[in-house]
Order: structure tokens, then C-alpha cells, then sequence
């Protein structure tokens, strides 16, 4: 471990890693904060579960536009920077909003403007997610390229780091300290994140020689004037000599400059246009391909026809069971291990099976594992000598266990689909449809429970809910014909 260590270190640098460890770990102890934000919501503003999960919903929407960052970044540098300056960015988006709730009782209080600062800070979350998946993507190019799996182990190690230690911490928070000192708490993260940014160093871009390049391309392209052009360009070059030698004449070299400088911000906003019109175009002729666009769309209807009831049942565990906010964390620390014990079985045991099969069982194992909310819901599991944390406990762990069981293939294909050349922002965009359909999936499960009447203090129809959600997922596996025939669960 710690050979390995050094090995990064040699070849990144310690402010390289130290910042990619510390975005991802920071990703991962946004739990810490989310899970006040879950309490607030409900004991403070005295929200619905309905009410909730559409703050939520509506909270978790830049998520699904992250390929607009990725574009953004790559084809509209901020003075010569493509990285780090839309990694500041993103770091206020992340700080502010935090810092403002933890001073402001009346913003923190009232419903919309908490909408809009959990929004705000959740485009600066996914942004920097993207940047920082474009710097990790940048870094292994050429001779670096056999570091790729470490860096990539090392920040998913990061994450499950910082989403144990936020969900054990949050719920022990939660119980001590006031929701105002859990936001500024949490914003002490983005601040190191902050600084940490001005200790790495990256490849300025030469704004000039691409409107060099851009001037180039346009006067030649121009076939009526062709001729003309090229005694303009030899007479650009030999101004440009003379001006290097340092030639007399000031007022010609003062209006040379004023319309220069002119010319150039005029072929620098074209420059910028063209490359992001280019993007834009790349990225729709590859998606619009039925290779790509059919499983996408699978993925993308696994999430919208299976009613999301989380906020609803974090309702009922805490007003009718009675679980206390760091029985909860615990439960989602269980949850992180379920995780890895998913990933792990995936990869020793499922990924040469086809992945129609692989997402069909994973379907039926979610549907038959609401037989376990069901038990509670109905109290059976009591009458049984079962206790309810176990139940909880167990639930949570196979859950998401099995969840990764279905996010799994998804990278697997997603890498698989990425054509050369645009492989990061097709992947971002995998990456929001998939955040979308799991938006529209909080949607669907908010209007569900508002349907059946279920609020705070009244369950009556949870247990419907849930028998409705459990039938819900036997619907992707009909359109498992758009999954690949012959596509198994391994990369290679």
C-alpha cells in the first residue's frame, strides 16, 4: 500500500492527489449534511413525504446535465485554464449556499429559497464531479496510461471513505448539534477544496494560436477573395517581423495592435462557437446511434417506471418505528458495505453472465426484497420475534447490493458504447440519463404517495405503495430486448 503510494505520488504529485482524494471524499461525506437536510425538511418546515421528495427532486436536477459542464470546460477556456478555473467555480457553487443557510435562519427556513441554494449547491457538486473526471481522464494520457485503475481506485476509495465516515457522523451531529452548525461545519470541506486548488498547476492554453489558427482557416476558406488573402497574409507576416524587430512608425503599430486585438476577440468567440457547435453535433450523431440509443433508453425506463418511495419511508421509520438519526446512519454505512459486497460478488462471480440475464434477476431480487417493507409495514416481522432494526438493517445492506448489481453493467456498457474522441462527454451524458430517469423516478414516487394520501401521520396506504413498487419492477424486464443480445458483464 504504501509502495503504491509513493508510485502516485512520483508520477502525479502530491497536490494532484491530494486534491482528487479530497473532491471524492468529499462527495462522499455530503451525507453528513443531507441527512440534516432530510430531518429539517421534515421536523422543521413540517413537509409531506410527497413535499419532500420534490425538494429533493428538484435539488438533484443539475446532476443531469452534466455533459453542458463537460462541454463547457473543454471548449471555452477562462484565462487559458480549463480545469482549475471551472473547479473554482464549482467550489463556490459548493461553499456559498452552505454558508448562507448556516447564517441565515429565515433562508434556511422558508421552503423555495432552501430549494434554490440545495440547487446552486448541487450544480457546483456535479460540476466539479465532471472537471475532475476530465483531469483524472487528462492525467494517464500517454506514458501515464497504465496508472488509469489506480487513480480510479483511489478515488472510488475516496468516496466510500467519506460516505461512511458522513453517515456515521451525521447522524451523531444530528443528535448534538443545531442544524445552522452541521452547514458551516460541512462548509469547511469546500474551503480546503478552494485552497487547495491554487497548489495545482496546469497547461495554460494558448488562446492565441488558436485564433492564429482560426485566422488562418477563415482567410483561406474565403474562395472570392482568395488571392487577396494571401497578399494580406504575406503582408501580416512581414508586419508582424517588423514589429518583432522593433521597427519606427508607432502609429501604424498602434493602430495594427487596436485592430489586431479587435479581430482577435472576434475569432476567439467564433473559435469558441465552432468548437462548441462541434461538441454539440459529436455528441447527438453518437447517441442517435441504435447501439447506443436503445440501451440508454432501457436504463433510462428502469428508473422512470419503478416509483422511487425512499422520503416516504424514511418517514415511516422515523415517526412509527421510532429510529433515531444514528440508528439511520448506521443503516447507511450498512448500506456503503452492501455496496462493496455487490461490487465485489459482481466481479467474481456475475460479470461473464449476459447482461440481460444479470438486470433481469436484479429486477426480480429488488421486487421480492419488498417483501421485507412489506413485513414491517405490516408488522408481521414483530410477530415473528424479528426486530424492526434488523429488518432495516438487513434491507438496507441487499438493497443496495443488488442496486450495484444493475449500476455495474451500466459502466461496464457505457464504456463499451463511447466511440474514441468524445469518450468523455458521452460518458457524462450516460451519467445524466441515468441521474435523470433516478429525478423523474422521485417524481413519479412523490406523485404516487400524494395519490394514495400518504403523509406525515398517516400510513395507511404505505402498504399499497409498496405492493405497487414491487409489481413496478417487472416492467424494464419487458424491454430488456433493447440491452445487447450477446453483451456480457465484463469489460474486456
Amino acid at each position: 500500500m504504501i509502495q503504491w503510494t509513493k508510485q502516485l505520488n512520483a508520477a502525479f504529485g502530491f497536490s494532484f492527489l491530494w486534491l482528487i482524494c479530497l473532491i471524492y471524499f468529499t462527495q462522499g461525506f455530503r451525507s453528513f449534511v443531507w441527512t440534516a437536510i432530510s430531518y429539517h425538511l421534515k421536523d422543521n418546515l413540517n413537509l409531506s413525504p410527497s413535499a419532500s421528495q420534490f425538494v429533493f427532486s428538484v435539488a438533484f436536477f443539475p446532476w443531469s446535465i452534466k455533459p453542458l459542464y463537460g462541454i463547457l470546460s473543454d471548449c471555452i477556456p477562462i484565462k487559458g485554464s480549463k480545469r482549475i478555473s471551472y473547479l473554482v467555480i464549482a467550489t463556490v457553487l459548493s461553499l456559498v449556499p452552505w454558508f448562507i443557510l448556516g447564517l441565515s435562519s429565515n433562508l434556511r427556513n422558508s421552503t423555495w429559497h432552501l430549494m434554490v441554494f440545495l440547487t446552486a449547491q448541487n450544480l457546483g457538486s456535479a460540476m466539479a464531479d465532471v472537471v475532475v473526471d476530465a483531469m483524472i481522464a487528462e492525467a494517464v494520457r500517454y506514458d501515464k496510461a497504465k496508472f488509469a485503475g489506480d487513480l480510479q481506485s483511489l478515488s472510488w476509495f475516496s468516496m466510500a471513505v467519506g460516505g461512511i465516515c458522513g453517515s456515521l457522523l451525521g447522524g451523531v451531529a444530528l443528535s448534538r448539534l443545531q442544524i445552522y452548525t452541521i452547514f458551516l461545519l460541512f462548509s469547511v470541506l469546500p474551503c480546503i477544496q478552494l485552497l487547495s486548488c491554487s497548489f495545482v498547476k496546469e497547461n495554460s492554453v494558448n488562446s492565441e494560436v488558436l485564433v492564429e489558427d482560426s485566422i488562418a482557416t477563415d482567410l483561406h476558406t474565403d474562395d472570392s477573395t482568395l488571392d487577396e488573402d494571401s497578399s494580406l497574409t504575406r503582408k501580416s507576416h512581414s508586419s508582424t517581423r517588423k514589429r518583432k524587430k522593433g521597427k519606427k512608425n508607432p502609429k501604424n503599430r498602434a493602430g495594427n495592435t487596436s485592430k489586431s486585438k479587435i479581430l482577435e476577440n472576434g475569432s476567439l468567440a467564433t473559435k469558441w462557437y465552432h468548437s462548441l457547435k462541434k461538441a454539440i453535433y459529436d455528441l447527438c450523431r453518437a447517441f442517435r446511434q441504435p447501439m447506443i440509443l436503445r440501451p440508454m433508453t432501457w436504463f433510462f425506463l428502469a428508473h422512470i417506471t419503478v416509483p422511487n418511495l425512499s422520503t416516504v419511508l424514511f418517514y415511516y421509520e422515523t415517526e412509527v418505528l421510532k429510529l433515531e438519526a444514528s440508528f439511520l446512519g448506521t443503516v447507511r454505512v450498512v448500506g456503503w458495505l452492501g455496496l462493496m459486497l455487490g461490487t465485489f460478488i459482481y466481479n467474481r462471480h456475475l460479470k461473464h453472465m449476459t447482461l440481460r440475464r444479470i438486470l433481469m434477476w436484479a429486477h426480480v431480487g429488488l421486487a421480492f426484497l419488498n417483501l421485507l417493507q412489506m413485513a414491517v409495514v405490516s408488522r408481521k416481522n414483530i410477530a415473528f420475534g424479528i426486530p424492526d432494526r434488523v429488518m432495516v438493517l438487513f434491507g438496507s445492506a441487499l438493497v443496495d447490493g443488488i442496486n450495484q448489481f444493475k449500476f455495474m453493467p451500466f459502466l461496464i456498457l457505457s464504456g463499451q458504447l463511447c466511440p474514441p474522441g468524445i469518450e468523455g462527454t458521452l460518458f457524462a451524458l450516460f451519467m445524466s440519463i441515468n441521474n435523470l430517469g433516478t429525478t423523474i423516478g422521485s417524481f413519479v414516487g412523490a406523485g404516487l404517495a400524494s395519490i394514495l394520501n400518504i403523509h406525515s401521520g398517516s400510513f395507511d396506504n404505505l402498504l399499497l405503495g409498496i405492493v405497487i413498487h414491487a409489481l413496478c419492477n417487472f416492467i424494464p424486464i419487458a424491454f430488456l430486448f433493447l440491452i445487447p443480445k450477446e453483451a456480457t458483464g465484463s469489460s474486456s
